[in-house]
């Protein structure tokens, strides 16, 4: 009891106490907000008329939902991901009761409280779902295999995480599939007829939303296949420490500081890794420690992926702290190791709620609700859009102002270098201009060094641009309106006009 009060504290603690922070939880949650309001939960949409397909939808429904029932707020974002994190912990409680009976309260507390997985529970990403769905379907296949009763039943919970884990990120969803593979091929021999049941229930489950989307955009599947697969393997494109020693720079620090303060364990596991492969080339010993060889090549495996690829970010890795932690229980078993005294786990309890406090005191450009309190301050109507000009888009505002946010650039692209799905720009400069002419309440931002240059562009256009009150983060925000003046402005009085 008291371990299930520790997990839902640190899950829900202060869970909306800061706004969202751009790029990264304003992305996804501007996407789940238009599905919300638009209805259409078919197609993701950064805006009303530009496609988001850089992920699968199931992050998008999950907030979407959460969104629709509690309301539009940071809490309701981070739902989603917080029950994501109190799932992995029960899951890893399960596979450490059938994995290495005894250590499931040990591996359990762990898990809830390494570094990494409880500052990821924090933030609305993909990674966190796609960790629940993996470790759900390596559950459901221990259970399978381990399992006295009803293999088939659990093999078909295995598909439907693996299934869920595809609609969630794609491809990398499957990654634990070929450790399975590798760990017991008998269990596929034996249930042959039933796998390509399986298969078929993961077709049904996991491809609709692909067929139904690529039959109504053309060219969609070579973008999937060819950008959001091949390219972030092999090429440096997306920018993402693809240098060739990328992977020691983001996962070594990542697994150092993000098992704390369990990386002492983790290291002396590691440590005596050499010695347990020589021996498990003996079939009796690999057979008496198959649970062992089970989470190193769980770990090892999609690491080794992972390492490899060259689009590198420090929450891919986060699937493998399941089998990371059910790894330090064993080795504390081995060594003798208690549970730490009540006192500690205290202290360490407090310090990771401070930290998740101090976030919401720490001052950055990247959280979206200083710049909607800046907004609100400007404006006189009500915003129905904010547009940024050539800056970096703070998605986050279409939450916290119920507003469209849209990038424009100051030329029209030409067609033969737009990008067919997900374009650098939604419109630009002329077009928006008239867009935001007809609408009233759209409030626009841009760098503060290239004002002159944009006022000027707008003024070509035949309109005026009017600053609102002082530059906030280097940027001005202004509003616009025919050069002419409206019938009945008076821009001089507006409030905050420079």
């Amino acid at each position: 009891m008291w371990l299930a009060l520790t997990c839902l504290l640190l899950a829900f603690a202060f869970l909306g106490s800061r706004g969202l922070w751009d790029p990264d939880e304003g992305r996804y949650v501007n996407v789940a907000v238009n599905m919300l309001d638009s209805g259409d939960w078919l197609n993701p949409r950064r805006s009303g008329d530009v496609g988001h397909w850089t992920k699968p939808p199931l992050t998008y429904w999950a907030i979407a939902s959460s969104i629709g029932v509690f309301g539009k707020n940071p809490a309701a974002a981070r739902v989603p991901v917080a029950l994501s994190y109190l799932l992995c912990i029960w899951l890893t409680w399960r596979l450490a009761r059938r994995l290495a009976p005894g250590t499931e309260r040990t591996a359990a507390l762990v898990y809830a409280t390494m570094l990494l997985p409880f500052g990821a529970s924090q933030l609305v990403t993909t990674d966190y779902l796609l960790a629940a769905f993996e470790t759900l379907a390596v559950w459901a296949f221990v259970e399978a295999r381990l399992g006295a009763r009803h293999p088939r039943a659990w093999l078909i919970l295995m598909w439907v995480g693996f299934a869920l884990a595809f609609l969630t990120k794609g491809p990398p969803g499957l990654l634990p599939l070929p450790v399975l593979l590798v760990f017991d091929r008998q269990i596929w021999r034996q249930h042959l007829g039933f796998q390509l049941s399986g298969v078929v229930l993961f077709a049904a489950l996991a491809l609709p939303w692909y067929v139904a989307v690529i039959v109504n955009n053309p060219g969609l599947f070579e973008y999937f296949v060819g950008d959001e697969v091949i390219n972030r393997v092999t090429t440096d494109k997306f920018g993402r420490h693809g240098e060739w020693y990328g992977w020691a720079q983001v996962y070594i620090p990542t697994l150092a500081l993000g098992t704390l303060p369990w990386t002492g364990a983790l290291w002396r596991w590691a440590r005596g890794l050499p010695g347990d492969i020589r021996r498990w080339s003996d079939p009796e010993t690999r057979r008496a420690e198959k649970s062992l060889l089970f989470l190193a090549v769980w770990v090892l495996l999609p690491l080794l992926v992972f390492c490899l690829s060259r689009s590198r970010l420090p929450l891919y890795v986060l699937p493998l702290f399941t089998p990371l932690a059910i790894l330090v229980a064993i080795q504390r078993r081995k060594e003798h190791l208690a549970l730490p005294r009540a006192r500690w786990l205290v202290v360490w309890v407090a310090v990771l709620l401070g930290l998740k406090f101090g976030t919401t005191l720490w001052p950055t450009h990247k959280d979206a609700s200083q710049w909607a309190s800046a907004i609100n301050e400007r404006a006189i109507l009500p915003v129905h859009e904010v547009i940024f000009v050539e800056d970096m888009t703070r998605y986050g505002l279409r939450l916290h102002l119920d507003a469209e946010i849209e990038k424009i650039s100051l030329d029209p692209i030409p067609l033969h270098l737009q990008a067919r799905f997900n374009p650098d720009s939604d419109e630009d400069l002329e077009t928006e201009l008239a867009e935001a002419a007809e609408e009233p309440g759209a409030i626009w931002v841009c760098k503060q060094a290239r004002w002159p240059e944009i006022s000027e562009r707008i003024r070509a256009h035949g309109y005026i641009a009017i600053p609102l009150g002082a530059p906030f983060e280097e940027r001005i925000i202004f509003r616009t309106e025919p050069a002419t003046g409206a019938p009945g402005t008076r821009p001089a009085t507006q409030k905050g006009a420079q």
